[in-house]
């Protein structure tokens, strides 16, 4: 697996750690505010976890953001990270039928 992208995972834990840390408030207290676990919490910020959409909405509540908020400071930062030629040079899908007649061969 490539990684010279981060993980999202990786993106979104780093983006709640951050937030967490700007209000001074500690691991115990955005656990217990948003009813998950401390160390599940620890998990996510460290990009280990991958926490169901559910969870992260309880996470950002607690500190005071949302889920829209946090997808968008994630997009912003992978913008910076993914150039955009990466994601224009995928591989396209292999097509099944060439052309139309090999469609007609193989209802016969």
């Amino acid at each position: 697996m490539d990684h010279s992208t981060p993980l999202l995972r990786d993106v979104f834990g780093r983006l709640l750690r951050r937030a967490r840390n700007a209000q001074g408030r500690t691991l115990a207290d955005v656990a217990a505010q948003a009813g998950v676990s401390m160390p599940y919490l620890s998990e996510i910020e460290r990009g280990r976890k991958e926490a169901s959409s559910e969870v992260l909405e309880a996470v950002c509540r607690a500190l005071g953001s949302s889920t829209t908020e946090l997808v968008g400071a994630a997009h912003r930062e992978l913008a910076t990270v993914t150039p955009l030629h990466a994601v224009r040079s995928l591989p396209r899908p292999a097509r099944t039928l060439a052309r139309a007649t090999d469609a007609r061969l193989l209802a016969a």
